[in-house]
């Protein structure tokens, strides 16, 4: 409906979808198939030339599956999204679509240890070079930039540290550079948060975590914002002639959804990171209540912060919503709805309290997952980020005693009650 500006409820609960044509059905159906059969021999030919819109392998598309692409586009408020098997992948298939060997990546050092691991060492094996700088000073990514880099990223609400990247600052830097400016946005997610509003050019998205919302199901996105140029010089494998697609120019015949298309066709057509359409399906039913959920996160959250605050066996709390927090500024810049359900803390005590801590909740769950209806703990420098050295995890913002609680939607007096006998617990 062109002349309806649609709020993001609404968007969370039609967008991309109608009632199936054939069956009237009103949920999306589980398209559970392989492949697709064609009209003819030259409707099959247009199809893989891609002349002509439609499916031709689960690999590539799946109906399923563009109801969750097109869902997530509007909720960013993007031009068109690709969805894929893992957040991992959905970051892996956002560069590869754009970097090849040779390529540089300037990248906030705060950042889940998977995707630092990612960038550091596997990217590095294809010739492509990560640089990390400190996020709070954006002027850091402009110092970094050589003549060899393609893209900055990082992370809306950095992992575990709590920190919110200024995403206008660093988008003008981009844009100076004539990069584009990619955005992790999986801890806000598009109800509190849509990079695209204020520059940034692409956003990825674990959707295993908020999106789905129940732990169920792994999964990821990337969403392109169908504004950066292309045609800049500065990205000829978006204009010239694809060896590996029949030669089509990218950019030049799909113009503002050229980067999907390119990461549909090139990436994930021959990596093969293809997203189930049963997962699908269940992430269309955590979209739907993502607005609900997303509120009750972040006011439990807000709860869980402000108790901890005032706990004698707390040094210190990490929420953004937190007036006293340094982040405060950009949260409610940023944030305007809530800080996320995502919050550290660090207990007196150090690794060993740490430990009794994990092992004396009683109904929290010790889980290195975010973003579930129930809350979850971990000790994130003996998990997430145990690959990382202890200078390299201090600067990824992980201290020896820190816990990241991913708070849920249970009844916040009993998260309260069992945060507070298991402290109580540590320092025994």
């Amino acid at each position: 409906m062109q002349d309806r500006e649609f709020g993001i409820e609404t968007l969370c609960l039609h967008a991309g979808q109608l009632p199936d044509p054939t069956t009237g059905s009103r949920a999306t159906p589980i398209y559970q198939t392989a492949a697709y059969v064609f009209d003819s021999a030259d409707h099959a030919a247009s199809l893989f030339n891609l002349q002509t819109f439609g499916n031709v392998y689960s690999r590539l598309m799946n109906p399923t599956n563009a109801v969750f692409e097109q869902r997530m586009a509007a909720l960013e408020n993007g031009r068109a999204a690709v969805a894929v098997s893992s957040g991992m992948a959905a970051q892996m298939v956002a560069i590869l679509t754009i970097l090849e060997a040779g390529d540089e990546i300037v990248s906030s050092n705060t950042l889940y240890g998977g995707t630092h691991t990612q960038f550091a060492f596997n990217f590095r094996k294809l010739g492509i070079k990560a640089q990390f700088v400190d996020a709070d000073d954006p002027d850091n990514f402009q110092k970094a930039i050589t003549p060899q880099t393609k893209c900055l990223f990082a992370e809306t609400i950095g992992n575990p540290a709590n920190n919110i990247v200024d995403i206008e600052a660093v988008s003008d830097i981009a844009k100076a550079n004539d990069i584009p400016f990619i955005v992790d946005n999986t801890f806000a997610t598009p109800y509190l948060c849509r990079p695209f509003d204020h520059g940034a050019d692409i956003t990825v998205h674990s959707a295993t975590k908020f999106i789905c919302g129940h732990g169920t199901s792994i999964g990821g996105v990337l969403v392109e914002s169908g504004k950066f140029p292309w045609d800049n010089g500065k990205f000829p494998t978006m204009m010239d002639p694809s060896e590996g697609y029949h030669g089509i120019r990218f950019y030049e015949t799909f113009g503002d959804f050229g980067y999907t298309m390119k990461a549909r066709c090139e990436i994930l057509r021959t990596f093969g990171p293809a997203l189930s359409p049963f997962n699908s399906f269940l992430f269309l039913q955590g979209v739907e209540t993502l607005p609900v959920r997303m509120d009750r996160h972040c006011s439990n959250a807000m709860a869980v912060a402000q108790f901890l605050e005032d706990h004698n066996y707390v040094e210190w709390v990490n929420y953004p919503g937190l007036e006293s927090n340094r982040y405060h500024a950009l949260a409610k810049r940023y944030l305007p709805k809530g800080a996320s359900g995502i919050l550290s803390f660090g207990i007196r005590g150090g690794n060993e309290a740490c430990v009794k801590f994990i092992e004396s909740v009683k109904f929290l769950s010790h889980v290195v997952n975010l973003g579930d209806a129930k809350t979850l703990v971990v000790h994130p420098a003996s998990t997430t980020h145990r690959q990382l050295d202890e200078e390299a995890q201090i600067a990824a913002g992980v201290q020896p005693n820190m816990i990241r609680i991913s708070v849920g939607l249970e009844t916040i007096e009993d998260i309260l009650w069992d945060l507070d006998q298991a402290l109580a617990i540590s320092q025994k």
